[in-house]
């Protein structure tokens, strides 16, 4: 199963007199990586590089910001998926040292770098969520309610018309018991709908 971080971890290195500062971190999105990337740029205005990788799915990524093609992001990224993290970012600023490492020593330090940061990580399983949506009479919002609570769903919007049309999220692996029991609870009286399906009388637009 995949992991995400608990908290920040990081890690320095001084190899041939360059020093790799790491940092490997949760973000909800590559946006939000960029961002990041940014403010670590704007915070060490004097560094040759500021390499990263995401790994996030679809929006995983990995930028070598200079360095040799492949001697940087990659190798971060490849530490990322080895150790099956998902929605992390990595980064690694570079100030140089005025010796060269060849290509073969800058994918050594900048695998390096984020594993020694990861060997302090507090690792977090993913839990891989579902969007729901139902219909039902409002005598039995209450029990939708109760039950929500007690298999750790959230409720989104709640829309009361002719019925309560309710949209929430709650764990993949629990979604079917879910269901099932407010369909034996709900006496057949719970209508499911796709999540993007209208409501009653919406105009769609």
């Amino acid at each position: 199963m995949p992991s995400s971080l608990a908290a920040p971890v990081h890690a320095e290195l001084i190899i041939k007199k360059s020093r790799f500062i790491a940092c490997v971190e949760a973000v909800p999105d590559r946006p939000a990586a960029l961002a990041r990337v940014e403010q670590l740029r704007a915070a060490h205005p004097g560094a040759a590089h500021v390499c990263w990788a995401l790994m996030a799915g679809g929006q995983s990524a990995a930028n070598d910001d200079g360095e040799p093609g492949g001697t940087a992001g990659r190798p971060m990224l490849e530490v990322l998926r080895h150790q099956d993290l998902e929605g992390v970012l990595a980064t690694v600023v570079r100030y140089f040292g005025g010796v060269k490492l060849g290509a073969g020593g800058l994918v050594r330090a900048y695998t390096d770098a984020v594993a020694q940061a990861l060997l302090t990580a507090d690792k977090v399983p993913m839990v891989r969520l579902r969007r729901l949506r139902c219909t039902l009479p409002y005598a039995q919002e209450g029990l939708l309610r109760r039950e929500a609570e007690r298999f750790g769903a959230v409720l989104g919007e709640v829309v009361h018309g002719a019925l309560v049309d309710v949209t929430l999220r709650l764990p993949d692996v629990v979604a079917a018991d879910f269901m099932h029991r407010l369909n034996e609870a709900g006496q057949g009286r719970i209508g499911w709908l796709t999540p993007d399906e209208g409501s009653p009388g919406e105009s769609g637009n």
